[in-house]
């Protein structure tokens, strides 16, 4: 889930598609979760307030999601490494 660089010498796109690599039904499902988290998040949560920022911002809807995806997937990466770490 990325949104690929689009850059040529001095010329750098502002509008750029997320990439196709990967599970199309992993990118919707983060969308799906990114959506609740969105409509149902308490105010303290990280991704929550990462996502809030980014909107706050002026982001466009996609790259805030995006971004809010990857973010959710270091944070949940990172808690079941350390789950497994204790096993």
């Amino acid at each position: 889930v990325d949104a690929p660089p689009c850059q040529s010498g001095t010329f750098e796109s502002k509008n750029r598609h997320i990439s196709k690599r990967g599970s199309p039904r992993l990118r919707k499902t983060l969308f799906q979760v990114m959506s609740t988290i969105i409509q149902h998040a308490p105010a303290d949560d990280p991704v929550f307030q990462f996502l809030d920022r980014k909107r706050r911002e002026g982001k466009h809807y996609y790259v805030y999601m995006t971004a809010a995806a990857n973010k959710f997937l270091r944070i949940y990466y990172g808690t079941v490494m350390a789950y497994l770490e204790k096993l």
